[in-house]
């Protein structure tokens, strides 16, 4: 991060210089990090310049000018995200910022970032990333302004932006350009055509991309080619932002389509997704000498480090498909999973970091506080149909969801290997303990009884996250999500086989108020739900519209994915009224006394139903309930 630390590496300069809106933490769960140590990996000298200053761009020339291009990211989070509620109220902590203090990035800020280094480094190839860039690079709306806005290119002085998972498109970038920089490839169309890119092209008289590079003008009209509404479509008919993100979601899973988006007389161009990683580039990936700790620069502790200390990933991707879910845009409905052996070796190796360093606190081994991803129970999870063996392909599947309405009977999902991972983790020398933090998916866990039993008894450290987000069928319906019929099941066996354990255990169930097509009268009838169960939930928010996602198109144009006219919560007062009914606030808590009083509780402390105890959320400034921080906060 700084010319000493270059000189002490030996370096005169580095090649790639990655601008992140998140503090500097050596570990594979940030960004940055991640695609340093990979690009470093692969020969590339890499510098890192994290929450710069935005007044001016002397933080970005610390190191001097990189040799090939200039990588920008929000963070970790889209940054209006980070800085505002549900409610539009300005947040007043950042979990990725040392001392957790709100304020050290802007808003926008690949906007922001992309102008910082186009003054400081004018010519360099610039090149956008992170969620951010990945969820604005088409048409989306913004939430926080109320307003349509366009893709992120039109706005942002760069070349190029990644979306999706980074790692093959970054490194082709470092590629091309260093082939560029000899001599040995066009400089011009070096960043042209990369799968997992989008970039801006003139059009021809017919309104088709029209790039003078003569191999990607051919591989365009080979095909297919995909139009997607035009940025002007979409503002003189707000239904088609939805039909734009259903074209986006079934670009990513297609796998080998080219698509374009016009605005104006340009138009943005999108490659095909880059192939996810193999299993064994995984391991490679997951198995970079990460230090597992912030820069020694900080002197102060960062939240999401100290949560994620002890977590491991074991996969990326999720076959769920939720609407409002943005990991399908993103990381993709295809799995891609780490080897056991893999992660067999980083649970080890994080015991012997505990032992060296915090023996002290009583001998106790480390207790590993997740090996999942999205969804744990979806490590190894495939597609039978998309085996090369039986002659598939990815992408050949139309199903918008690998689990809506109900599981697909070709969508493979090895629960039974997964518990023995986590058995032989808990068997390392100095662990502890194994959970999975991330949560399991019910309707997954109940095709594996003896899988459910395993994650009930032995990897639940007293409470395991459920995801429900609702009760009214219409409203599981367009969130992608099973029916609570699925929950009752999957409760009934939790219950009795933490009995059976001997534990006293809970679900976190995970809800949501304001989604599209929900009314007043579908969030009492989900108050009544979970008043007839003795719960009361914390781990709850307000539907938040980000970009790209299709219920977000369904908040715009008021239209479900049928076309049918739908109710939306769109005001302030509206999602406070509904969020009201959720918390128990208002008539939501005369409902709940009238169905279901909790004497019960008051008595003994206990919840009906083996449900979810007390939460430590606490309220927001002004009452209004904060957005949970979890590990997987876009999801």
């Amino acid at each position: 991060m700084s010319a000493a630390e270059l000189a002490r590496l030996g370096w005169d300069g580095i090649d790639v210089l990655l601008v992140s809106g998140d503090a500097y933490v050596d570990h594979p769960a940030f960004g940055c990090a991640l695609l340093g140590r990979w690009l470093i990996r692969h020969g590339f000298r890499v510098g890192l310049v994290c929450q710069p200053r935005w007044d001016a761009p002397d933080d970005l020339l610390a190191m001097g000018r990189p040799r090939l291009f200039a990588g920008i990211s929000a963070g970790a989070l889209d940054s209006m995200l980070a800085h505002y509620t549900a409610f539009r109220k300005k947040r007043h902590d950042d979990a990725y910022t040392p001392g957790g203090v709100a304020g050290k990035r802007p808003n926008r800020a690949s906007l922001v970032y992309a102008n910082l280094a186009r003054r400081a480094f004018p010519g360099l190839p610039l090149v956008l990333g992170g969620i951010e860039a990945s969820l604005r690079r088409a048409t989306h709306y913004d939430f926080w302004t109320d307003a349509l806005r366009r893709p992120l290119l039109m706005d942002a002085k760069a070349d190029l932006i990644v979306w999706g998972m980074g790692e093959r498109a970054t490194l082709a970038c470092a590629q091309r350009l260093d082939a560029a920089a000899r001599g040995d490839m066009d400089a011009a169309s070096a960043l042209r055509g990369i799968p997992g890119t989008a970039w801006l092209e003139k059009m021809d008289a017919e309104g088709r991309p029209a790039p003078q590079d003569g191999a990607l003008r051919g591989a365009l009209a080979a095909g297919p080619l995909v139009r997607f509404p035009s940025h002007a479509e979409i503002e003189a008919e707000p239904v088609e932002l939805l039909r734009l993100a259903q074209q986006m979601e079934a670009h990513v899973h297609a796998g080998d389509a080219w698509a374009f988006e016009p605005v104006d007389s340009r138009c943005v161009v999108f490659a095909p997704p880059a192939a996810p990683l193999t299993g064994t580039e995984m391991d490679v990936l997951y198995t970079l000498p990460f230090r597992r700790a912030a820069h020694p620069a900080y002197t102060e502790p960062i939240p999401a480090a100290e949560m994620l200390a002890t977590s491991l990933t074991s996969h990326r991707g999720c076959g769920g498909g939720c609407a409002f879910c943005s990991i399908a845009l993103h990381q993709g409905r295809r799995v891609s999973s780490r080897s056991a052996a893999s992660i067999l070796d980083e649970a080890a190796a994080l015991a012997r970091a505990h032992a060296g360093g915090k023996h002290r606190r009583g001998g106790r081994g480390v207790a590993i506080s997740d090996i999942g991803g999205p969804t744990a129970n979806m490590w190894q999870a495939r597609c039978a149909l998309a085996s090369p063996r039986k002659g598939g392909k990815s992408g050949a599947c139309k199903r918008k969801s690998c689990c809506f309405p109900a599981p697909c009977p070709h969508f493979v999902t090895p629960q039974a290997q997964h518990v023995e991972l986590l058995r032989a983790a808990a068997a390392q020398p100095g662990v502890s303990s194994v959970r999975v933090a991330s949560g399991v998916r019910p309707d997954i866990a109940l095709r594996e009884p003896a899988a459910l039993a395993a994650y009930a008894r032995e990897f639940t450290g007293g409470q395991l996250k459920v995801a429900p987000e609702h009760s009214e069928p219409a409203v599981l319906s367009r969130m992608r999500k099973p029916g609570t019929a699925t929950l009752d099941a999957f409760l009934e066996v939790f219950a009795r086989e933490s009995r059976a354990a001997g534990r006293e255990q809970y679900v976190i169930p995970y809800l949501m108020s304001a989604y599209p097509g929900c009314t007043d009268d579908d969030m009492r009838a989900l108050s009544r739900w979970l008043a007839r169960r003795g719960w009361n939930p914390r781990q709850t928010q307000c539907f938040i519209p980000t970009p790209g996602t299709v219920a977000t198109a369904m908040f715009y144009c008021g239209r479900d994915e049928a076309g049918e006219k739908i109710y939306v919560a769109r005001s302030d007062a509206e999602r406070l009224r509904q969020h009201g009914i959720l918390m128990g606030r208002a008539e939501g808590s005369k409902k709940r006394k009238e169905d279901a009083p909790r004497r019960q509780e008051r008595k003994t402390g206990s919840r009906a139903s083996r449900s979810a105890p007390p939460s430590a959320e606490k309220p927001g400034r002004k009452g209004v309930p904060r957005t949970p921080r979890s590990k997987h906060v876009q999801h």
